[in-house]
């Protein structure tokens, strides 16, 4: 729990530099990049989290790849993270950052778990019958879950829309017992 009111406090930080300068969008654009990389490149991800590195070798390694192809708020934001030791909170914070960008917009995040990858029109359906029953602009995003055997399970707002065949099998089998 501490790790999320540490994450959400530092992606509140960096929101409000990202507002004031203008760059809401970019930077969350250059967040959605650097997790992109992350998950390609795990090797980079756990050389910038190593507690064994030190902090000016991951600052080094982040000034080489980055300096100039990112923008200088968030590049100063990653120094910050590793000078305090929050580098292993990236992922959340983005996740974080995100959540408050949707709170500037007035929309939510979510997530839309399947069995298999959702083609874009079927998200958007989903986006659009979750948006009517929360009032609410919502933004999924498309996890796979492969517990799942058929259906979708849908989390926005920390509510939990489950119309997996899973559930709709518990559910018919507590109709059976009844």
């Amino acid at each position: 729990m501490a790790e999320l009111t540490v994450a959400g406090t530092y992606a509140k930080a960096l929101f409000d530099v990202a507002k004031e300068a203008g760059k809401i969008e970019l930077i969350e654009e250059e967040l959605d990049s650097l997790k992109s990389i992350f998950e390609k490149e795990q090797d980079f991800q756990r050389l910038i989290e190593s507690p064994t590195i030190s902090v000016k070798e991951k600052k080094d390694v982040l000034q080489k790849v980055f300096e100039g192809k990112m923008e200088e708020e968030l590049l100063n934001f990653l120094y910050i993270l590793v000078d305090k030791g929050r580098s292993n909170q990236i992922e959340r914070i983005i996740r974080k950052y995100k959540d408050e960008v949707a709170e500037f917009k007035n929309f939510s995040n979510g997530t839309i778990y399947s069995a298999a990858p959702l083609k874009k029109e079927k998200v958007a359906e989903f986006e659009e019958q979750v948006s009517k029953l929360l009032s609410k602009k919502v933004k999924l995003e498309n996890q796979i879950d492969e517990k799942l055997i058929g259906g979708v399970k849908i989390l926005v707002e920390g509510k939990v829309i489950d119309a997996s065949v899973k559930q709709e099998l518990s559910d018919l089998l507590k109709k059976l017992q009844n």
